[in-house]
């Protein structure tokens, strides 16, 4: 199954299963010793009993082969109990692995088109382990056992069922060259199904709403036809080398029981030769046929173990460094670049502020000029490309993510919430969350009277991405999940996109509480009414700070209205100049711009991007 690049993990995993491995294979030399007792009981049957009419011997052979077939039935299924409890301890020890790499894949730029892939790899090969392809594979050593008795019996037998392992060993190659490129194909088509599906059922509104579920419909349509002709076309390669493998032993065992009739008719072979050697050799083939049965599922374990090794590989496990204390007085950027993962792109460029504790920072600029880049740099979503980001002094790759979360509350631009409780979601599914802390969140978010007036209060239940909740709701749940356990850096990307007025009150008096407890607050923000409780401002341009400082200079230089052409300006405007904006997103001729006071709220939820 190992084939080019190993992972060390995965061989480790079954590194812990040797002993039941060595047992296994213990197993199978002693089924495949059981397996004669078919051919000599035939053999003595055939040699003794008819010639001697004895029926105590006849019995007694009868006896011993049911003794014989019933250890066998034994072996047989502890040994398949057994590969099944290897399958579950490799799941045992990936698992938690794999949903590691599952979850830390999109921030590395290494998702698959289904992202669940990982997982499937890893069903796939427990799968493999607990059915009947191992089995096989420990069988097939024991074939020149069977092909040295068929010698024994008689050199023509023996040649005969050495032809007939040659066949079937150019069978197995053949399976394997010709299902490789279509399995491929069909997990690359099947990873784009699964991919369209989920997006289909995370759009599921805008589908339905737009009167795009039939052409959607459609492509994932396209999608699942290439994927079952794939598939299909790896099953009739795998059905019809299987079937050609049986077809030929069964063929073959007839040949060797009309060669064991003409040895008998030229005494060159006893009577019992002829039905003992076409049991032996059929035996004798049996793995190699049976390998060729399982090839399809062999052929995507392998595949399975190569993904996975690959991604083990570009996503190495975390490291857990030395412990450091609470943050409490600093961040710092030094020389920050930021590169999206999987892309060349550079969308933040060198840098650098410092903010201290109890100050807060708004960010604004216009579309696209890095905001949201900045943010998931900070929080260590992203790493820098270049640069640092320091919290009192330590890099953020110097925490690990669990020592690091507790001091950092996020709030992204789309809010996503999980299947569970509102209390589990403010705690952040923390299995020790204290009752009051996650009320003293709520109050902090000013969403505790909201929670209470649903159904349930705190522990009303809602649905995969917040399901059931308004988009307004959600954002405030948001909040109060980045505000849960008074964390030091608490950073909020657009947190009044979907806020009322109340809302908006209530985001103000969360910022000056951050302040007021000595954290450290960002806001990233396209409406001056979120800057409200941040005393400096950071403005970006395609990727680059363009004026930092507090907030009145920062915004009266931002909001400085442009002057008129004189000529235009003695003009009244005409209905036609007022509506029809100037390419670039500037007021036309007619439009009058907002007022220069750095104090002012200019209305519209464009107004500083505009003015970028």
């Amino acid at each position: 199954m190992v084939k080019g690049r190993d992972s060390a993990e995965i061989v480790s995993a079954l590194a812990r299963c040797r002993t039941a491995f060595i047992g296994v294979g213990v197993m199978s030399g002693l089924i495949n010793v059981l397996y004669l007792t078919g051919s000599f009981f035939m053999l003595e049957v055939y040699d003794r009993v008819i010639p001697s009419r004895s029926v105590p011997t006849l019995v007694g052979l009868m006896v011993l082969a049911l003794v014989l077939y019933a250890f066998q039935g034994a072996l047989e299924a502890l040994r398949s109990r057994i590969l099944a409890r290897v399958g579950a301890a490799l799941d045992e020890a990936l698992s938690a692995r794999v949903f590691d790499i599952v979850v830390r894949a999109p921030l590395k730029g290494a998702t698959p088109g289904d992202g669940l892939l990982p997982l499937r790899d890893l069903d796939q090969l427990r799968g493999f382990l607990a059915g009947s392809g191992p089995s096989a594979l420990f069988d097939l050593p024991w074939m020149p056992i069977y092909l040295v008795i068929c010698f024994l019996f008689h050199p023509l037998i023996g040649v005969a069922a050495l032809i007939g392992a040659g066949v079937l060993a150019a069978l197995t190659y053949l399976t394997d060259r010709s299902t490789r490129a279509p399995s491929q194909a069909s997990t690359v088509h099947g990873m784009r199904r699964n991919g369209l599906a989920e997006a289909g059922r995370r759009n599921a509104e805008v589908l339905a709403a737009m009167g795009m579920q039939g052409r959607f419909a459609a492509r994932w349509g396209e999608a699942n036809r290439d994927y079952m002709m794939t598939q299909q076309h790896v099953a009739d390669v795998a059905g019809g080398f299987g079937a050609g493998s049986k077809v030929f032993r069964m063929a073959l065992q007839s040949g060797v029981l009309a060669l064991g009739a003409w040895l008998v008719i030229n005494n060159m072979a006893s009577a019992g030769i002829i039905i003992a050697s076409s049991i032996l050799v059929a035996r004798a083939l049996a793995p190699a046929e049976l390998a060729i049965a399982n090839w399809r599922g062999f052929v995507q374990a392998r595949q399975s173990w190569t993904r996975l090794s690959e991604l083990f590989a570009r996503i190495p496990a975390a490291n857990d460094p030395h412990a450091l204390p609470a943050p409490t007085e600093s961040l710092v950027a030094e020389g920050v670049s930021v590169v999206p993962p999987g892309t060349q792109r550079v969308v933040v460029q060198d840098l650098s502020f410092g903010l201290r504790a109890g100050q807060g920072l708004g960010v604004i600029g216009p579309s696209a000029s890095g905001k949201s880049s900045l943010v998931r740099a900070l929080v260590g979503v992203w790493p820098p490309a270049r640069g640092k980001v320091r919290l009192d002094g330590a890099a953020l790759d110097q925490w690990s993510s669990a020592d690091l979360g507790p001091h950092i509350g996020f709030l992204p631009q789309e809010v996503e919430l999980f299947a569970g409780s509102i209390s589990e979601n403010i705690a952040r599914f923390d299995p020790g969350a204290r009752s009051e802390d996650v009320i003293a969140a709520a109050r902090a978010a000013g969403v505790h009277e909201l929670i209470l007036r649903l159904s349930e209060g705190y522990d009303t239940r809602i649905g995969e991405g917040g399901a059931g909740l308004s988009a307004g709701q959600r954002q405030r749940i948001g909040l109060a999940r980045a505000l849960y356990g008074d964390p030091f850096l608490v950073i909020l990307d657009e947190p009044n996109a979907n806020l009322d007025n109340e809302g908006e009150n209530a985001l103000t008096r969360a910022i000056m509480g951050v302040r007021e407890r000595g954290g450290i607050c960002i806001v990233v923000a396209h409406r001056p009414s979120a800057l409200a409780a941040v005393d400096l401002i950071l403005m970006m341009a395609d990727g680059r700070a363009q004026a930092f400082g507090p907030k009145d200079e920062v915004l009266k230089q931002v909001l400085r209205p442009a002057p008129a052409p004189p000529a235009v300006a003695a003009k009244p405007a005409s209905p036609r100049a007022v509506a029809q904006p100037e390419p670039g997103g500037r007021p036309g001729p007619g439009r009058s711009k907002p007022p220069g006071d750095g104090g002012a709220q200019p209305p519209g939820p464009v107004t500083l991007a505009e003015s970028a």
